[in-house]
């Protein structure tokens, strides 16, 4: 519910904004005041930017303890060629091709403290890309590579990473959340979970068990 009342409390001001604006601009005195033309255009630029806020925090997922988020499973389409299919806990499923010997999935994490983390502000999480890597140097130089975005904040409007380059103390940071790179393996499944320390991977049949195993 915290990150859809930051969402909703974005919409509401740029509504507001949005009111005065269109107020500002459209009397019949607009233009004996330019500065107030001015201003008024600022108003509405400010509209576009919270609401593009609203949209990439609501992006973000609450996150009350340790869950499970997806599933991941491999089948084999050549030398260092996979699908991957990507099933996520709400049932949306993506697919790719990933190149490579191990995959990897990234998400972002917000982390509220202090008086913020008192009131019931969870921490939240967005993933953020899937990728393949290959073992041998020479290989990841030269190979195709697979990077592939699970998703995107719209008109440049980032609340993650204008967080992430904020320094000093603060009430909230910014974090990477990465699983270790994993074994991908024809027939190979993994479970997903996420906590407030980052992604974590299972293996969930023998065909990725025996993988991790023998790369260990």
């Amino acid at each position: 519910m915290g990150y859809l009342f930051l969402a909703v409390l974005c919409v509401v001001i740029a509504a507001c904004l949005a009111f005065w604006s269109i107020k500002l601009l459209f009397k019949y005195d607009w233009f004996l005041g330019w500065l107030r033309g001015m201003f008024g255009l600022a108003l509405l630029a400010g509209v576009v930017i919270l609401g593009c806020m609203a949209f990439d925090v609501y992006s973000y997922k609450q996150l009350e303890a340790e869950e499970n988020i997806a599933t991941i499973s491999f089948k084999s389409l050549g030398e260092q060629e996979y699908s991957a299919s990507f099933v996520e806990s709400g049932g949306k499923q993506q697919n790719f091709s990933l190149y490579g010997d191990q995959w990897q999935l990234d998400s972002r994490i917000i982390k509220w403290h202090g008086a913020v983390s008192r009131l019931g502000m969870k921490t939240g999480y967005r993933l953020d890309r899937i990728s393949g890597r290959y073992l041998l140097l020479d290989d990841e130089r030269t190979k195709e590579r697979s990077v592939y975005a699970l998703s995107e904040s719209i008109a440049g409007v980032d609340v993650w990473s204008w967080l992430k380059e904020f320094k000093g103390d603060t009430i909230v940071d910014a974090l990477y959340g990465n699983s270790t790179f994993l074994p991908m393996v024809d027939g190979g499944q993994y479970q997903i979970s996420v906590s407030t320390s980052g992604l974590l991977a299972r293996p969930l049949n023998q065909p990725a068990r025996d993988a991790v195993e023998l790369w260990r």
